[in-house]
């Protein structure tokens, strides 16, 4: 049966990132769908295409608020929870879904709390590590490494990982036992946790999510060129993302500058300056939409995550491969494991300072034939890194079914 409406909650209404951009694309696609949607965001939103209401709390997100009081809102904002625990007492019933997607912003785990009573009828998705790990991403930014610890052990809350500082991670750790309380796996019967890549799941149920809960929904992707990119024929490496530290596009430079190789940066970030300063041969268009970033793609030989995080999913690996581009990725990217297998690219040890370098030139090296052979396997979509936009609403719909059914 499908249902009366769907709900769909998340920290902003703005698209800054993955988790929103994707909230927001649910909400438009399920209307198309015929589903009436009710959209309810921790900003201050406007119209949200496809929502028949938008609710909004009108929060500025934690690290642009004041500082004492976005500390104390971001443990547990109880005007969060009683907004959201408001709409369901005056709206639910048993047709109503309930599909949370951002907290860690603006919401905090308060939300968790207003949605107990539905918890039955409420989908978790996992877009990142923060219904386990503290800091959200299993990754210890002091040492520079992929963190092995289980979330909340003592090795854990003694273990300075925060890219900020220690406070900041005790503030985490904090929030985190909020959180734990707000789920309350024993007693919660959450509809389940949607993670966007099966390679999360050790790391989910290291933390305490229940394996029963988890199941896969990967992210959707749309190729930006329509017909293939023939890599063999061309010699640049493309990067597609913010300009930001943790990124690494300051480390793809150096190393597209050693290997040889023009480099384009299609994005914006305070990195900006560096490579303007430092690596002037760096084009940097800006920001551009599907049809400019298509422009650039149908010139390269590759398209490069280099990502110093531990990355759950890598929406733009996706887009480039289904456009025929071959990827290089670091290993700490879940994606990384298909990319190898499939031969759909190369991955390469983040933590070997010459490890991206390598990889670079082994592309570039890379006799034409085999880089045809790789961007059309790529190209074919016969096993794809991410799903259609169609298959992922699909999912969604199906899963939204399973929860009104009680199944």
């Amino acid at each position: 049966m499908a249902p009366d409406r769907v709900v769909v909650i998340n920290d902003s209404s703005l698209a800054r990132g993955g988790a929103t951009g994707l909230a927001l694309l649910s909400v438009q696609m399920l209307a198309q769908c015929g589903q009436r949607v009710q959209f309810i965001c921790g900003d201050a939103a406007g119209e949200v295409a496809g929502a028949e209401d938008v609710l909004s709390l009108g929060r500025a997100r934690l690290r642009e608020g004041a500082a004492l009081s976005a500390l104390r809102r971001g443990v547990y904002d109880a005007e969060a929870r009683d907004m959201v625990a408001g709409w369901i007492e005056r709206n639910d019933n048993p047709g109503t879904v309930y599909h949370l997607h951002g907290w860690a912003q603006i919401l905090s785990p308060a939300v968790l709390d207003a949605l107990a009573p539905v918890a039955a009828r409420t989908l978790l998705h996992a877009h990142d590590m923060f219904l386990a790990c503290p800091n959200g991403a299993y990754m210890d930014y002091v040492d520079d490494r992929p963190c092995e610890r289980v979330p909340m052990s003592v090795r854990c809350i003694t273990t300075n990982c925060d890219r900020r500082s220690y406070p900041q991670k005790l503030w985490r750790v904090a929030r985190q036992r909020q959180l734990r309380k707000a789920l309350d796996w024993e007693r919660r019967p959450w509809g389940g946790v949607a993670m966007i890549h099966p390679a999360m799941r050790e790391m989910l149920e290291r933390g305490g999510v229940p394996g029963d809960k988890l199941f896969t929904q990967r992210n959707p992707a749309s190729a930006w060129c329509a017909e293939r990119v023939q890599a063999e024929a061309n010699d640049g490496l493309l990067y597609v993302g913010r300009l930001r530290g943790e990124k690494g596009v300051v480390e793809l430079a150096r190393a597209a500058r050693q290997a040889g190789m023009p480099l384009t940066a299609i994005g914006e970030g305070p990195q900006g300056d560096i490579l303007a300063r430092e690596f002037p041969e760096v084009a940097r268009p800006g920001w551009l939409d599907a049809a400019g970033i298509a422009e650039h793609a149908r010139r390269a030989r590759g398209l490069v995550m280099p990502s110093l995080t531990r990355e759950p999913f890598g929406l733009v690996a996706a887009e480039a491969s289904a456009s025929g581009l071959p990827v290089i990725l670091p290993t700490t990217a879940l994606m990384s494991g298909e990319v190898n297998a499939l031969s759909l690219g190369f991955s390469y040890n983040g933590s070997d300072p010459q490890g991206l370098a390598g990889a670079l030139q082994r592309l570039r090296d890379l006799a034409a034939d085999e880089t045809r052979a790789m961007s059309e396997r790529a190209f074919s979509r016969r096993t794809p890194l991410a799903a259609t936009p169609e298959a992922w609403i699909d999912g969604l719909l199906a899963t939204y079914e399973r929860l009104i059914a009680g199944h």
